[in-house]
């Protein structure tokens, strides 16, 4: 299976799974934090995912929640707040909020995974992008197809996307139906499934679901996985990509398995 974005390249050039650092590497709950990116770069990783969220004047920051109350020293919603008060917030006590566009400046090789949280972060999303041309460093997702394809209007080259909710329900439940030419279709502009390996009780990530998406040209990545064993397993079924909170296990992993550089 082809790979036709820069986005999905390893950094040695090999064919091979991707790692992913899930809002970086840290195991003191420092997440989204510049501290957690460097920490996860330092340990060779080359792919970040992380979540956009954007202040009341427009400024992108990478943070998961809608509110500062859970990890940090301050309270209030993000798009309430303008940048100015949003710097003065510390993860942990210690962290500042980083800023998109910082982070793509600081980290110049880093390819970041940006879950796009609220609509108030399409447009200021989709302009960080274009001021930085950093449109091969980056791959748009959202929980929300509709917001998904909203950044991705917006941009004037083509960028990464993973499938939002909408289309990988499509794709789960009518995949095995559909006739391929169509579901392609449908699905034009999506070039991964990030999912669980599991919701609940009931599997996502099978043989099927991987043949089916591979078929179609698409890429799956699962998340948020940190048992060694279980990254072992969905490697085995031939998963394209991991995404974890123990970026040091999974590179062991990676490494045992010799794909890891």
């Amino acid at each position: 299976m082809s790979l036709p974005l820069p986005y999905f390249r390893r950094p040695d050039g090999r064919p091979g799974p991707l790692a992913l650092a899930h809002r970086g590497f840290s195991l003191d709950g420092l997440e989204n934090t510049t501290a957690a990116f460097r920490a996860a770069v330092e340990l060779g990783f080359s792919h970040l995912e992380t979540d956009v969220h954007t202040s009341a004047d427009g400024v992108v920051f990478l943070f998961h929640d809608e509110t500062l109350d859970r990890v940090t020293d301050s309270t209030g919603r993000i798009n309430e707040l303008t940048a100015e008060q949003l710097a003065r917030a510390r993860v942990g006590g210690n962290e500042p909020l980083p800023r998109l566009q910082d982070v793509l400046r600081d980290l110049p090789d880093a390819r970041l995974n940006l879950d796009v949280k609220d609509w108030n972060s399409v447009r200021a999303t989709a302009g960080v992008i274009e001021s930085t041309a950093v449109h091969d460093r980056v791959l748009v997702t959202s929980f929300s197809d509709r917001r998904r394809r909203a950044v991705l209007r917006l941009l004037s080259r083509r960028t990464a996307s993973s499938a939002g909710v909408a289309c990988t329900v499509l794709f789960t439940m009518l995949g095995p139906v559909l006739p391929a030419g169509l579901l392609r279709f449908l699905l034009r502009d999506v070039d991964a499934f990030q999912v669980p390996a599991r919701y609940g009780v009931v599997p996502v990530v099978t043989p099927a679901f991987v043949r089916r998406a591979h078929r179609l040209g698409i890429l799956v990545h699962v998340w948020t996985v940190n048992d060694p064993a279980e990254m072992h397993r969905l490697l085995d079924l031939g998963v394209d990509g991991i995404v974890t909170d123990r970026a040091d296990l999974l590179k062991e992993v990676f490494q045992v398995r010799g794909v890891w550089g």
